[in-house]
């Protein structure tokens, strides 16, 4: 079967569905009949409800990553080793897709020597000219 190059709400959806569900949109397109990645793009960028309802369904593929960390973690079958790999894929993914809720939170604080408060240094100081301030 020929790859589809015309947009159908029907494979948008489908398109949606699945990763949202945690595919890739690689492994989507290597399956036989479905469109190639570039079509997808193309698609992304012609048409706006499209774009809307896939930048949803990257959101909710990171839900799906960290739902996937607990089975992973729970999995007995797996090595630690392959359990560990696994999970951090699945983080930095999520953290990426969804920085606001799975990112790494970066706190900067300033301050002086041993945490004491900034201080200020007048490193020169103009001339008044005899003005009153």
């Amino acid at each position: 079967m020929a790859r589809p190059s015309k947009f159908t709400a029907e494979i948008g959806d489908a398109i949606c569905e699945r990763i949202a569900d945690g595919e890739s949109l690689r492994s989507i397109c290597r399956e036989d009949g479905a469109p190639d990645k570039a079509t997808v793009f193309r698609w992304l960028g012609e048409h706006e409800a499209f774009r809307d309802q896939y930048a949803r369904a990257r959101e909710a593929q990171a839900d799906s990553y960290a739902d996937d960390i607990a089975d992973i973690a729970d999995d007995k079958a797996l090595d630690p080793n392959d359990k560990r790999v696994r999970i951090d894929a699945r983080k930095w993914l999520a953290g990426k897709l969804r920085p606001k809720r799975y990112g790494e939170k970066i706190v900067q604080e300033h301050s002086g020597p041993e945490g004491a408060p900034l201080t200020q240094v007048v490193l020169f100081q103009l001339p008044d000219n005899g003005r009153d301030a």
